[in-house]
């Protein structure tokens, strides 16, 4: 008498299909996501993005027309931490009629090491008043300063 022929097991196989479709709609969503959402540039926090942002692609320039005149004419430019592999999240806003304060707290990765990447993150504020109707930056966290706050006359 011949063996019957071993049929695969449908159970597997449909779980083995589920497990890779869910594989691959995960990676479609990791790799379609985009840049966060700009946030409108006559607020605080947008204010803060556009700076944090040109800090991060080490446009200096550009992140000198979010300051106050002051800072930014005088501006002594200092060198800036890594910022390769560096996240800022906004945490809360603080708006009043003329100053705003805008917590952030900033992420930063590095590679390597024995046990893969690490991070560190600490929390820092910017410190925003009111102008034209829009608003400038006055102080910003250390990690992301480009203008030595020293050289203010």
């Amino acid at each position: 008498m011949d063996a019957p022929a071993a049929r695969p097991d449908r159970t597997l196989i449909v779980i083995l299909g589920v497990i890779a479709v869910l594989v691959i709609v995960a990676l479609v969503v990791v790799f379609t996501r985009g840049e966060p959402a700009q946030l409108d540039e006559t607020t605080p926090e947008g204010v803060v993005q556009r700076y944090s942002a040109a800090v991060i692609d080490g446009d200096e320039a550009a992140a000198e027309e979010y300051l106050v005149p002051e800072l930014a004419d005088s501006c002594r430019r200092i060198e800036t931490g890594p910022v390769d592999g560096m996240r800022v999240t906004l945490v809360s806003t603080t708006e009043r009629a003329d100053t705003a304060d805008v917590e952030v707290l900033i992420v930063t990765s590095y590679d390597g090491g024995m046990f893969g990447s690490s991070e560190y993150e600490e929390q820092g504020v910017f410190d925003l008043v009111a102008a034209d109707g829009g608003w400038l930056i006055e102080s910003a966290p250390w990690p992301l300063t480009v203008c030595d706050p020293g050289t203010v006359k």
